[in-house]
């Protein structure tokens, strides 16, 4: 077989190209220079710097010293692990309330028989498309008993009013609320889009066989989807544990009352860039051991779920 039986024209006009070339490369390359220059040389630059006290031309190495004080200070290592429990609450309740709703949303959204599938569809995923900033402070507005106080007096629900945000048992729980409310709809399009690629053969031969509805949506549908049960599940571990604009419009970024709402991107901020009070001086050393830090508990969390839900037939 000659050279020129081998190439192959790749569309009308086109050039000939080789079997087995690298032309692919050329597609490629500019979305790893855009993930080299904004992803991979920022995280390796932060490593760098969290060796380094001080700021911007005042900076003076000294090791793992940061790393050290993240951990064993008595006042960092307890805003900083104040941060880390609160930022597992704040994980847990998109976990098990956010990707719970969006599987059940998803399997009524997959019922042939449902009559305005898309409506509803757009109606859940409406809020995702709402700036976190403005979603914040509207439902701050709306927990504040000075606000909305009168409203739900008048309308009978005079028991909603307290201050919700300002109470240390509460504030928590209502940023995560409102945060599983805004972003719901993510994990219900990923779930749809799974439940929609399922063979409804399988479903009809399981049918056939007698299993209940109940069966075929725990014994096969939900088994056929464990992969992207997985990936959403890695999203909201990392993405819960970047949250910071949730916290920024509904509280202050000490995490009011009483750091109780402070998660690790509101301590990395105020270390970081803005300055810890009372001192009110930046410590980019010290947040950067915060983001590194988190960078590998996180990825100790991510590998484990990959190899156990990724793959799977």
């Amino acid at each position: 077989m000659t050279a020129k039986t081998n190439k192959i024209r790749a569309f009308q006009g086109g050039a000939s190209i080789k079997p087995g070339g690298v032309y692919w490369m050329r597609y490629v390359i500019p979305a790893l220079a855009f993930y080299v220059v904004f992803m991979a040389y920022p995280m390796i630059d932060s490593v760098r710097l969290s060796l380094y006290s001080g700021t911007a031309g005042t900076r003076e190495f000294v090791g793992l010293a940061n790393y050290v004080r993240l951990f064993t200070d008595e006042v960092v290592s307890k805003r900083f692990w104040n941060a880390f429990g609160n930022n597992w609450v704040f994980f847990a309740w998109h976990m098990l309330l956010q990707n719970a709703l969006g599987i059940l949303f998803a399997a009524i959204l997959t019922n042939r028989t449902m009559r305005g599938r898309q409506f509803y569809q757009t109606l859940i995923f409406i809020p995702c498309t709402i700036a976190v900033l403005v979603t914040g402070y509207l439902f701050k507005l709306m927990m504040n008993p000075v606000w909305a106080g009168t409203t739900l007096k008048a309308a009978g629900l005079g028991f909603l009013v307290r201050p919700w945000l300002g109470d240390r048992s509460t504030a928590l729980t209502c940023v995560s609320l409102v945060s599983v409310w805004q972003w719901v709809g993510i994990p219900t399009m990923m779930f749809v889009a799974a439940f929609q690629g399922i063979d409804d053969d399988l479903i009809e031969a399981a049918s056939i066989e007698g299993a209940t509805p109940w069966q075929q949506f725990t014994l096969i549908r939900i088994p056929l989807i464990v992969p992207v049960i997985g990936m959403v599940a890695i999203m909201t571990f990392v993405s819960n544990f970047n949250a910071f604009d949730v916290v920024f419009s509904m509280e202050t970024l000490d995490g009011a009352p009483d750091y109780t709402t402070d998660l690790i991107g509101t301590l990395f901020y105020r270390y970081g860039i803005a300055g810890q009070h009372p001192v009110g001086i930046p410590e980019p050393g010290v947040g950067a051991a915060i983001s590194t830090s988190i960078f590998f508990m996180l990825l100790c969390g991510v590998i484990p779920v990959l190899r156990t839900t990724q793959g799977k037939e």
